[in-house]
């Protein structure tokens, strides 16, 4: 027997840290060990039991177009509902927007963050909410969790002072009722529970516990960011280092790979060393090129150019000298 579990996962942002990428297209659609960041957040699901009847919320911004064109050519499968988010007034309100949908149990996801977790038990699941967390060296940075000995949920603090507790909340939650996260919402909007005009979910679900909701956390070991260029960097190098995906494993004359490497479809290279943790997109063309810790996107041509821990957008053509290098689409460097 189906039942409903619905996916909320707000990406409205306008991605000011991906400059200059975010220029040209969403955050949740660049590009990131042979696929896009979207691509490896749908990933995060799978495990899911078959059972369910999925329906994702996707909460966008001015970009949406090119999502819902992305997502209609590449995942025709899924159940896919788009919410648009016209002011960023936080995630408390991009969940708000589509009170209507999120009935029943439900997931939430930030756009920007990646995790590893098996999601097989929630057909048993009984609590009324679950935090994915981490343990941190230094929580101070993050929104934490504090937790009885039962590994229930007290309280959620937003930038701890102290660092007695490090478990730091990696925007994955679990609602066993849509409603109940609404309801909630509702009363810290009336309660006007806000910071610089911006409503945080972390705040909803205090008032959850307020109301004897039962919340506990899931530890998980693997929190990746795809929030910021050096972080998207270190992801990309982990996804590929990790099998996440298939690897470029064809040996080519005048060419030398430096594993792991991935490589796209119909793209053609020339006296070129590659890697390691380099991932490149379809239709390129190097030639003369030793190319390292870097993401090239697709219809990209490189010519006589050393190049290291770099993003390089679309439709970009590079001709030189060594440097580093943060390019977004449609670019010329000389």
């Amino acid at each position: 027997m189906s039942q409903s579990l619905k996916i909320a996962i707000p990406m409205a942002g306008h991605g000011t840290r991906m400059r200059p990428h975010t220029w040209s297209k969403p955050k949740i659609l660049l590009p990131l060990a042979g696929k896009t960041v979207l691509d490896h957040v749908l990933d995060q699901f799978s495990s899911i039991p078959d059972h369910y009847d999925i329906e994702y919320i996707f909460i966008v911004g001015d970009q949406w177009e090119q999502i819902k064109d992305y997502v209609n050519e590449n995942h025709t499968d899924k159940n896919i509902q788009f919410i648009q988010q016209k002011e960023m007034k936080g995630q408390s309100h991009a969940l708000y927007l589509a009170k209507e949908l999120l009935k029943g149990p439900m997931l939430m996801a930030f756009a920007d963050t990646l995790i590893e977790t098996d999601l097989s038990f929630l057909s048993d699941e009984k609590s009324d909410g679950i935090a994915w967390v981490k343990p941190v060296p230094d929580p101070r940075r993050f929104g934490v969790a504090v937790v009885d000995e039962n590994e229930k949920i007290t309280r959620l603090i937003e930038k701890p002072k102290e660092l007695d507790n490090n478990l730091a909340v990696v925007g994955f939650y679990y609602f066993r009722s849509g409603e109940a996260l609404i309801d909630a919402i509702e009363e810290q909007m009336k309660r006007n529970i806000s910071l610089k005009n911006e409503y945080f979910l972390a705040d909803a679900i205090n008032i959850m516990l307020e109301k004897y909701h039962d919340f506990k956390v899931q530890r998980i070991e693997t929190w990746l960011d795809a929030g910021i260029p050096e972080a998207l960097l270190e992801t990309n190098t982990y996804l590929l280092s990790n099998g996440k995906v298939d690897l470029f494993d064809d040996p080519q004359k005048d060419i030398v790979i430096i594993p792991p490497v991935k490589i796209g479809t119909n793209s053609r290279l020339n006296r070129c060393v590659i890697g390691p943790n380099v991932s490149i997109g379809n239709d390129c063309v190097l030639e003369n090129v030793i190319l390292q810790n870097s993401i090239v996107d697709s219809s990209t041509l490189i010519r006589n150019k050393i190049i290291d821990n770099s993003i390089i957008g679309r439709n970009v053509n590079i001709d030189g000298i060594k440097t580093k290098l943060n390019i977004g689409d449609n670019a010329g460097v000389n």
